[in-house]
């Protein structure tokens, strides 16, 4: 669904994951662009879940005193949700602090949704495109050409 799009020129694009996200500056025009890395968020370790929660879930007690058992957490997912919440309040940083007109966001479906439900209004006015793909491991000239593609 990227076929056609046109990245404006000074528009910041916007490529995360979980754990990094890059903010590329189109220094180039919306036919012929050309990003630049501006930023690169990385979020703290996130060890694997049986590293960061090892006690047994908890049990919860109903009106008639059965007992059932509560699901673990996914300290994954927290941390993911947390550094998308991270990025949403940088991104409404980035606008206020440089006058930035535009932003195109690529991330994952789930990451994406969280951006969706964490950017301020007046980030989300400005949000020309969104992209559901996972290309931050990918080199700027691949990124470049998948969503030019």
């Amino acid at each position: 669904m990227t076929q056609g799009l046109m990245i404006p020129h000074d528009c910041r694009v916007v490529v995360g994951d979980g754990r990094k996200a890059l903010v590329l500056r189109n220094h180039g025009s919306p036919i012929a662009p050309d990003l630049r890395v501006e930023d690169v968020f990385k979020a703290p370790d996130n060890p694997a879940t049986s590293e960061q929660g090892t006690d047994r879930p908890g049990r919860a007690t109903g009106v008639d005193e059965r007992r059932s058992g509560m699901e673990q957490s996914d300290w994954h997912q927290l941390a993911e949700q947390r550094f998308a919440k991270e990025i949403a309040e940088t991104l409404e940083r980035i606008r206020r602090e440089r006058g930035v007109k535009s932003f195109v966001l690529v991330a994952p479906p789930k990451i994406l949704a969280e951006l969706r439900q964490d950017i301020s209004h007046q980030v989300r006015d400005i949000v020309v495109a969104e992209v559901a793909k996972d290309l931050t491991g990918h080199p700027i000239p691949e990124i470049q050409r998948n969503l030019a593609d």
